[in-house]
């Protein structure tokens, strides 16, 4: 066996926010949930060497097939939607189900004559309110040792009650302060059913008029000196700070919504959905979606929304939607969903406030999820072999293009201008061998694929490079391509074609990739070719496209700041900060340079003498 899991997440792809995770065998189905302060420390003791792990864990990870995790506000949030997950799912290496017993309650018996609190697994007791569930039965004591300093109501049994009344002794926890029911004989059977009301109203919303009202007692007391009782309202105070401490309401207790975090690229999507009931996370779903056409944000929610509620049972759908995008046709998804749920139904997007922070929550799941989709589908060798062989079918090449350069130009308005070349062999990046290029006169883009091309093509054919290859372990331009792949159309892809041609070397296979169709081009063809939008041969050429304008747009943008830098700490009296100023403010020397004295002198910091200064040495230079 080996002493590494094949499925270990790579270096850096696990978050260290705070999140549940789930391992899942081969058949997808759920082994184990937890919870975690910071994912990437919790996960990793999981893939540690085997023979270092307990045994029961040695037999769930080498059971589990992968592991996935969600993001979440806060480790409270974390140990709701572990609860959720573990009653969802039922996995069967989660400990606390092996008894197939479901989490305890909170619940309060109305029904009595004299209500009191307890602990409970039983979801059958008469007229009794509950609250929870909690994953730990000594988090729901914790939360009753807490409730009743504040609210002290009945917790004895219905035995232990009954004798009590019965002989005018009270009960045992009565005797040690820990019961403040009508046993006690400190309050009445009307008076203790008042006290309930408050404990149930404070349970059902975390109602902070009780926290008013104490502060109101307590500065009263200090203000007429009667200290002792000061000091038992701050006490209540604390207890109740304690409880509110542990809320993990994300909204507003009455609000029942679901939520939409929504990451996305040309050809994928990674939906993450929320489930809010009562103010609180009770579920996420996750879903990776293929996009067969090229369609808005808005009209991703329109079918997202569609897809979610079309068979949704009416309980299922809330009295609120929030998603990133509103659809084009929101008033009519509002009156059908309506029409389904039998009540008013709004979609909005979140603003601000609790709203929005949950919703950056989501999306920031999302574009985990995407992340991951997309850099385990690059790593999958069955599907970048599948990219390859499509690829060479598509373009009708002789063989597998088994290395690809994709070039990509780069410019601000026409100046700094720059280019990319980035580089794929077996369908993965090899990153030490990117180039980067500088364009110092150019008419327009198609001019500079071909001059970026001819230097690069110029280079197959340097005899000191083909001896840096022999001598050495380290390929570099000298290595020829199987296919060339520019960032464009039509008139990019004449353009390298032309590059081509002059340099002879025409047996290297060529292509361009459109954006916005995502169309593929071949030499003197007068339609593209077009890929299905699921194919491997296409996200392939995406990747590639991505990279390489990613690739020059980071060369621009530290040449940009290099020239910028040298020029201007030339001038006497500008230093480091004011120049950083001036990059932030006019983004080139170029643009500097068009700029008058008096709105140079605009920017905070640069008067008008230094201002004419800069004016007059760039005029110069």
């Amino acid at each position: 066996m080996a002493d590494q899991l094949a499925y270990k997440p790579r270096n850096g792809e696990i978050p260290t926010e705070p999140g549940v995770y789930r391992f899942r065998d081969r058949d997808r189905r759920i082994l184990y949930v937890g919870k975690a302060k910071n994912l990437r420390a919790r996960l990793s003791n999981y893939f540690a060497p085997l023979h270092t792990l307990h045994e029961r864990t040695r037999r769930m990870v080498t059971t589990a097939a992968s592991v996935e995790w969600t993001v979440v506000g806060s480790d409270v949030e974390a140990l709701q939607l572990e609860y959720m997950w573990i009653q969802e799912f039922k996995p069967p290496f989660n400990v606390r189900y092996k008894d197939d017993k479901s989490y305890p309650y909170l619940a309060v018996t109305l029904a009595d004559e004299a209500p009191r609190v307890l602990v409970t697994r039983n979801h059958n007791i008469r007229g009794a309110k509950y609250f929870g569930p909690y994953p730990k039965v000594w988090a729901v004591h914790d939360t009753i040792d807490l409730m009743i300093k504040v609210f002290p109501i009945r917790t004895c049994s219905d035995a232990s009650y009954r004798k009590a009344m019965a002989t005018g002794r009270p009960c045992f926890p009565g005797q040690i302060g820990r019961c403040g029911g009508p046993c006690s004989m400190t309050v009445t059977i009307d008076e203790h059913r008042a006290i309930v009301d408050d404990f149930v109203a404070f349970l059902s919303g975390g109602d902070e008029r009780f926290r008013r009202d104490l502060t109101r007692r307590m500065n009263a007391a200090a203000a007429a000196m009667d200290y002792e009782s000061a000091a038992v309202y701050r006490d209540k105070l604390q207890a109740i700070d304690a409880v509110l401490s542990r809320s993990a309401l994300v909204l507003s207790p009455d609000m029942d919504a679901d939520l939409f975090g929504i990451a996305e690229d040309e050809l994928a999507a990674a939906v993450q959905h929320f489930v809010v009931r009562g103010g609180r996370v009770r579920g996420v779903r996750a879903t990776t979606i293929e996009k067969e056409l090229d369609i808005s944000g808005a009209e991703l929610v329109d079918q997202v929304l569609q897809r979610v509620y079309g068979d949704a049972a009416s309980a299922d759908i809330p009295r609120q939607i929030l998603v990133p995008h509103l659809p084009e046709d929101a008033a009519e998804l509002q009156t059908w969903l309506s029409g389904r749920r039998g009540r008013k139904v709004t979609i909005a997007v979140a603003q601000r406030g609790r709203k929005a922070e949950l919703m950056k929550t989501a999306t920031r799941n999302a574009q985990q999820a995407l992340m991951l989709h997309k850099t385990r589908r690059t790593s999958d060798y069955v599907a970048r072999t599948q990219a390859l062989t499509d690829l060479q079918e598509a373009l009708g090449l002789a063989e597998a293009p088994l290395r690809i350069e994709c070039f990509d130009i780069s410019h601000l308005s026409g100046t700094n201008v720059v280019a990319s070349m980035v580089v794929f062999e077996d369908g993965l990046p090899r990153k030490d061998q990117y180039r980067s290029f500088t364009v110092t006169d150019t008419t327009d883009d198609t001019d500079s694929m071909h001059q970026v091309l001819t230097r690069r093509l110029a280079r197959l054919d340097d005899p000191h490079e083909t001896d840096a290859v022999d001598s050495g372990t380290k390929r570099r331009f000298s290595y020829p391509p199987q296919l060339l792949v520019v960032d464009g159309g039509q008139p990019q892809v004449a353009a390298a074609a032309r590059a081509l041609t002059e340099t002879g070397h025409t047996e290297i296979a060529l292509c361009g990739i459109a954006k916005r169709l995502e169309e593929v081009w071949l030499p003197d063809q007068d339609y593209p070719v077009i890929l299905p939008r699921t194919s491997e041969a296409l996200y392939l050429l995406q990747r590639l496209r991505d990279e390489a304008h990613r690739f020059a747009i980071t060369h621009q943008r530290k040449r940009r700041k290099r020239d910028i830098t040298t020029v201007l700490a030339e001038v006497p009296g500008l230093g480091p900060a004011r120049i950083r100023a001036l990059l932030r403010h006019f983004g080139s020397v170029a643009a500097l340079r068009q700029a008058t004295p008096e709105q140079i002198a605009e920017l905070p910091g640069i008067g008008p003498t230094l201002a004419a200064a800069v004016h007059g040495h760039l005029a110069q230079s």
